[in-house]
């Protein structure tokens, strides 16, 4: 996703206004969550997608009137009706798209987003998509922990939505926002898309072999930034691990210390140990079981498994700690090998971060995919769904 920013900022920084459709809202088998974006250059490229194929041309197209007539469109598009010539979801669902120009004039605050993005920093864009009072449709609110740039128009709202933004900032979720108006002859206020834009979130891979390899393959086409690391330096050099962004010599419990010390963990962090050597394992899942990590995962037979629980309880680790590991690590997807088994400690993880049931979709009903309801504001500021 940065690097859809990136590619914006080149266009924004040359003066050359474009047009950019982003998905404010998803509901149902919806190809395509909030926040995905599709950028469509004056040279007639696209870059990005809002539907996996279903609507780009019909978006493609409103992005060319957009661009020349300067007014933001929000466009909502779902399953397509018996007429041959409507413009919808084949695949189902339905998709609000806030389609607008983007250039130094309608958006002066892109260049300050950019630059803490390189930072490394999380930062989150409000845009306005519904105008209500002195908020104007397509005013921008870049929010990041301590700071703002720009406004919706009204300096009091500001507050609340960057306050929203922070929340949904830390979550690592994007979301609407919908401010109650003030007016009593006045149903609904402004309507405020949160973009979130964060680093990557981390995979830290510990143990130098091919599961490793397999995993840190399988991690970067999920969007962590993968790090391997090993104590052993023989076995541990970038050649094995080219889809690795880093490969660290060092003991893993050590590595790991010196990442929380730094800050460069979270919540969203992945720590998994394929180390198979009770040396290196028990002080790395030690150490991260006491930390706020997204998962932690160690490879190994069920037997394995339980002797390293016992070695952690021996070691202090509580139980209630200890449930907290994925050990034996995986959803049990049948296979075997390195990639397979890759795939299924990756699935465990999707399966964590988005409180998945694990069924098999054919043998469910309902929507296919879940969203979150809009947060609303109320004019003092409190924050309620």
């Amino acid at each position: 996703m940065n690097d859809m920013w990136e590619r914006l900022h080149r266009f924004w920084a040359a003066g050359t206004p474009c047009g950019v459709a982003t998905v404010v809202s998803a509901y149902g088998s919806a190809p395509r969550r909030t926040g995905a974006v599709m950028i469509c250059a004056p040279d007639g490229t696209v870059a990005g997608s809002v539907s996996g194929g279903c609507v780009e041309g019909a978006v493609y197209d409103l992005a060319q009137q957009v661009v020349q007539d300067g007014t933001p469109v929000l466009e909502r598009y779902a399953v397509s009706d018996d007429d041959a010539g409507a413009v919808g979801l084949t695949c189902g669902g339905t998709i609000e798209v806030l389609v607008e120009r983007v250039d130094r004039q309608s958006f002066p605050e892109l260049g300050t987003l950019l630059r803490r993005v390189r930072a490394g920093e999380a930062v989150a864009v409000a845009t306005v998509v519904e105008a209500a009072g002195p908020v104007r449709a397509g005013a921008h609110l870049v929010c990041w922990d301590g700071g703002t740039s720009g406004t919706t128009g009204d300096p009091a709202l500001d507050g609340d939505i960057a306050a929203a933004a922070r929340r949904l900032l830390a979550r690592g979720r994007s979301g609407t926002v919908r401010a109650e108006s003030a007016d009593a002859d006045s149903r609904t206020g402004p309507r405020v898309f949160v973009h979130c834009v964060a680093p990557p979130p981390r995979m830290l891979v510990y143990g130098s072999n091919e599961f490793a390899s397999a995993l840190a393959r399988q991690g970067t086409l999920l969007g962590f930034r993968v790090t391997v690391c090993d104590a052993r330096p023989v076995f541990t050099t970038p050649e094995r691990f080219p889809d690795a962004d880093e490969v660290v010599v060092d003991w893993p419990h050590r590595h790991l210390a010196a990442e929380a010390a730094a800050g460069r963990t979270d919540g969203r962090t992945a720590v998994v140990s394929l180390t198979h050597d009770p040396k290196f394992d028990v002080p790395l899942l030690r150490a991260a079981l006491r930390m706020d990590l997204a998962y932690v995962g160690a490879l190994g037979s069920r037997r394995t498994a339980e002797q390293r629980r016992a070695s952690l309880r021996a070691a202090g680790v509580g139980d209630d700690r200890l449930a907290r590991l994925c050990s034996p690590a995986g959803l049990d997807l049948g296979g075997a090998g390195p990639a397979q088994t890759a795939l299924s400690i990756a699935s465990e993880m999707l399966l964590l971060r988005h409180s998945g049931s694990g069924d098999r979709l054919s043998g469910t009903r309902g929507a296919v995919h879940r969203e979150s309801p809009a947060a609303v504001l109320s004019p003092s500021g409190a924050h309620h769904r």
